[in-house]
């Protein structure tokens, strides 16, 4: 039995390797429901049309969506390991804390779980971009302040990309919500990727 469960492990090894090295580089995505494509199609999402427009682009990479609905910094930093000892991603996309802000989780533990996350990746020579989020302003001036910082200082001290907002022209904007005032509708997925890209293709094509 543990003879045949190697020979299995062995094979689903052999076959990462095969997929990754067909592509010339490997983009991870963990983040939470927002990259998870939340009450859509998975093919509407943003990472589903970003694969396209690498696609388009003739770049080589494979995009490999590692996103959880509900996940926190908590949840990434402990499922990062794994992803990066199976994936081997050149580059990891970080979309997470909108949960532990708007759950009104310590900005501490988010940040220190940030930050390991970022050491994880850049320990195995990954590029990581950091993907920024606002809260609403009824969580109060101080905490949505502070919490907009954590992005923009664990890019700073870890001289990583950054992407400021990504919510930028949909968080609100009218329409570009689902009915919880959370999710991004359909339309707004085209946004998503348009304030991601340039920052990834200037990674993907340096």
């Amino acid at each position: 039995m543990k003879k045949w469960l190697s020979k299995i492990a062995l094979v689903v090894y052999l076959a990462v390797g095969l997929v990754s090295a067909a592509y010339a580089q490997t983009v991870l995505v963990v983040g939470d429901s927002i990259s998870a494509a939340y009450g859509l199609e998975t093919q509407q999402g943003w990472v589903a049309l970003l694969e396209q427009k690498i696609k388009q682009a003739n770049i080589s990479a494979r995009i490999v969506n590692a996103s959880i609905s509900g996940d926190t910094t908590a949840g990434g930093l402990q499922r990062l390991p794994q992803l990066l000892a199976e994936h081997q991603p050149s580059v990891v996309v970080l979309e997470l804390g909108g949960n532990d802000g708007l759950r009104g989780l310590s900005l501490d533990a988010m940040r220190a779980n940030l930050q390991q996350m970022i050491g994880l990746a850049t320990a195995q020579q990954a590029q990581v971009v950091l993907l920024g989020m606002q809260l609403p302003p009824n969580y109060g001036p101080r905490y949505t302040q502070n919490f907009a910082k954590v992005y923009q200082q664990l890019a700073t001290e870890h001289e990583i990309r950054l992407v400021p907002f990504f919510l930028e022209g949909i968080g609100g904007v009218a329409g570009m919500m689902q009915a919880d005032g959370i999710h991004p509708v359909a339309e707004a997925q085209p946004i998503l990727l348009a304030n991601v890209w340039p920052i990834l293709e200037q990674v993907l094509m340096p």
